[in-house]
């Protein structure tokens, strides 16, 4: 689910290609550059400001890689090698596919079938980003070791939470809401487990881990269910709060 907290990337001609982040830990080999050296672009000037923290589970580093392919399918890029967008995107990781469709999809496999759900509502939703970090390869490996028995298709709890979402179904979403990663990472993390039960405490429905951590958020279908939300959040010195809605790229209408 794409939503409106973002980074922001500049792009700007320039015979002297670089590239430049306001977050030290990402400055040097990063998907952002990696995209660029996927495409041959070797025109231009790039600079990268964070608003999504890192470590955080909110595909950050994978929505700007599909920033700059989209930046290079516009033309925005100059002249650039041709690609085949989609492997491209599965080459850079298997959550960047999914920000080529700039809405609401439904992705199986390993990041490689992506079905777009078309617009969505603009329901809101309140994150924390406790202070720490999860490594996505760690959290991979504690969920494998934890392998839960594959569940056929047609009774994928994704396929119904698609569908509510496309029916604009808000309590049907929440109650629908689940993340294997949560099973197994929160219970080792004292600070995930904080970050939960403040949202909880604070009025919460539904609280969950978003992707493989570390932040942690919980929906609401107001503006003012947000704030409400998150004007009662208690959260310890470090702790760092966001609000954002549901986004639907510009190829998308909005729904209601």
């Amino acid at each position: 689910m794409p939503v409106d907290l973002c980074d922001e990337l500049d792009i700007e001609p320039s015979a002297q290609p670089s590239f430049m982040c306001d977050a030290a830990e990402l400055q040097g080999d990063n998907l952002v550059e990696r995209a660029l050296r996927a495409v041959d672009a070797n025109a231009v000037s790039v600079q990268l400001r964070k608003r999504i923290p890192t470590g955080a589970g909110m595909g950050g580093g994978s929505s700007d890689a599909a920033a700059i392919l989209l930046a290079a399918q516009r033309g925005t890029l100059g002249d650039v090698r041709d690609v085949h967008y989609l492997e491209c995107a599965r080459s850079l990781g298997s959550d960047v596919p999914f920000f080529l469709v700039e809405t609401a999809a439904l992705v199986e496999g390993t990041g490689e079938r992506v079905t777009a759900l078309g617009p969505v509502p603009r329901w809101h939703a309140v994150v924390i980003k406790p202070p720490v970090s999860v490594s996505t390869a760690w959290a991979y490996q504690q969920i494998d070791a934890a392998r839960k028995p594959s569940r056929p298709r047609n009774t994928s709890v994704s396929l119904q939470l698609a569908e509510a979402l496309q029916r604009g179904d808000f309590d049907r979403v929440v109650s629908l809401l689940q993340n294997d990663f949560e099973d197994v990472l929160a219970p080792a993390t004292a600070e995930i487990q904080t970050a939960l039960g403040a949202l909880r405490a604070a009025g919460a429905k539904r609280a969950l881990m978003t992707g493989s951590g570390s932040c942690v958020f919980a929906l609401a279908q107001t503006a003012d269910g947000a704030q409400a939300i998150a004007s009662d959040v208690r959260v310890p010195d470090g702790y760092r709060l966001f609000r954002c809605a549901f986004w639907n790229g510009g190829g998308w209408g909005s729904a209601a």
